[in-house]
């Protein structure tokens, strides 16, 4: 027996000399693929009353000490910092270093953390864990290290670019997002992140997602930069059939904009992290889709096959927008999927939920697949993930793309030249781009706009708008029914040549 062990630590041992030993996603898929199989195990809290009653702002006095990161002592760019377990993070998340022959949990100490003014004893947090953790990264100076990264909460992530702040948020994994019979919310149980070598520009991150008809693993590829990406190659199994499933899932906020003003006097003219959904379609079709806050929730389906991206952007870039200089909305990413690979057939979803403040997120997004996996069965989706402010760089530049969705009360210029309101609602979108920018002014340009049976058309005009380079598309409508939703559709055309990506516009009821 002592022979076969030293034979087998022999064997180990020339692995780890020649190199064969790798941790890999297929490591983490065997364990998914074995959870799977199992009867789903809820997380059991160890969470005291007293920190899960904490308030946010209590939480936040809890603090990773900073000459505790870990790899601060390494030569490498990356750093890592952890979030307790507090508030309504009450279940612990393992966390594990891979290195070029091991893998060696992290250990969680509460000497590790500051307290604040929070009151409690020693026992009370010392068999705490951690709720997640975040990544540090000379980003925008040399000199500072910036938190690039947050693992924080259910399968949430939030990744940033240079210049930016913290806004929307991405998902590994949703299920039966809107459904009557409730959400189930995936969660990330255990991660591994690789420790990276000191010329590395990458950070790599394996997850292991559990719920109760669901288990996944993650290969997270950090990138960070100007535009910040993550690659993701996620392999699925499901326990058990799911009524929806949600790909690649963006989560962000919008409150009000231009296109639907707040309803109490504010001197912010805009306030979301995300003011539109952008499609690029398998056939080349662009679409964008402005944001609602609506009063009832609201669903919008966009059906396709083998899509090219979408996402959850933040186009207007102008800081009068917003006036904020505390939460600088004009500063939060845009995120975009890239999908790599054929996805098939399907569906985006916009999920848009009502909320009375900014501190909900209230807006979804996500792929979801014509045929559902089969229980057990392996799927795979790959995609990249782009986290950006520079929105043009996305968008094909022979496309021109909506600059502005205004809203008005619809009216008519008396022959006194007074504007007398005519009960209509009016839509001004600003189409501009690269391409169409270079256009004489004169160009023949038309709508062509669809509307639902819920409303009427009054106005379709064009005209050149010398600010911006475009044209500028008014809308006039009557809504039929105010308790119903008005779907509307507009592109801008020359001859038989559609200039334009789609205006798709859901009017919300009662609006």
């Amino acid at each position: 027996m002592m022979k076969m062990h030293l034979a087998s630590a022999a064997v180990m041992l020339a692995m780890y000399a020649s190199n064969s030993w790798a941790f890999d996603l297929n490591d983490v898929a065997k364990e998914a693929k074995s959870l799977a199989g199992q009867s789903y195990e809820a997380p059991k809290s160890n969470l005291p009353s007293q920190f899960r009653d904490l308030k946010y702002a209590d939480y936040q006095q809890i603090q990773y000490k900073r000459d505790k990161a870990y790899w601060g002592k390494l030569r490498t760019p990356f750093k890592l910092e952890f979030y307790p377990e507090g508030m309504y993070f009450d279940v612990p998340v393992k966390v594990n270093e891979v290195t070029a022959n091991s893998v060696r949990e992290i250990k969680y100490s509460p000497d590790d953390f500051t307290f604040g003014t929070i009151q409690h004893d020693a026992d009370s947090v010392k068999n705490l864990g951690f709720a997640g953790f975040k990544v540090l990264y000379p980003l925008n100076s040399k000199n500072k290290e910036d938190e690039i990264t947050s693992f924080l909460g259910a399968s949430y992530f939030r990744v940033i670019g240079a210049g930016q702040v913290y806004g929307l948020s991405a998902r590994g994994l949703a299920i039966d997002t809107a459904l009557p019979s409730g959400e189930e919310f995936p969660r990330f149980k255990e991660f591994w992140i690789q420790r990276p070598k000191p010329q590395d520009k990458q950070l790599v991150i394996y997850a292991l997602l559990d719920s109760p008809r669901a288990t996944g693993a993650y290969r997270f590829v950090l990138h960070p930069g100007k535009e910040s990406t993550v690659d993701v190659n996620s392999k699925i199994f499901l326990r058990d059939n799911v009524g929806k499933l949600g790909i690649a899932p963006l989560t962000s906020m919008f409150l009000f904009g231009a296109n639907q003003p707040s309803p109490t006097l504010n001197y912010r003219n805009e306030l979301h992290d995300s003011d539109g959904l952008s499609i690029h379609n398998g056939n080349g079709e662009w679409i964008w889709r402005p944001l609602n806050n609506p009063r009832r929730l609201a669903v919008s389906t966009y059906t396709l096959e083998n899509p090219k991206g979408f996402g959850l952007l933040q186009r207007n870039r102008d800081f009068s927008h917003y006036q904020d200089l505390d939460d600088r909305y004009d500063q939060r990413p845009s995120g975009w999927v890239e999908p790599l690979g054929n996805w098939g057939k399907g569906h985006v979803e916009l999920v848009e939920i009502p909320t009375n403040d900014e501190t909900n997120d209230n807006i979804v997004a996500f792929w979801s697949p014509e045929k559902m996996p089969e229980p057990g069965k392996e799927t795979d989706f790959n995609y990249r993930l782009h986290f950006t402010r520079d929105e043009a760089q996305l968008h094909s530049p022979n496309v021109a793309w909506v600059a502005d969705t205004l809203r008005s009360a619809g009216d008519v210029k008396q022959s006194n030249l007074v504007r007398q309101p005519d009960g209509s609602i009016a839509f001004i979108v600003d189409f501009a781009g690269k391409a169409m920018s270079k256009l004489p002014q004169d160009t023949q340009i038309a709508p062509q706009v669809s509307i639902g049976d819920n409303g009427e058309v009054v106005e379709q005009s064009v005209r050149y708008n010398p600010v911006t380079k475009g044209w500028r598309l008014v809308l006039r409508l009557r809504v039929k029914d105010p308790k119903k939703t008005t779907e509307m559709r507009a592109a801008l055309v020359s001859g038989d040549k559609t200039l334009t990506e789609t205006w798709s516009y859901q009017l919300p009821a009662n609006e």
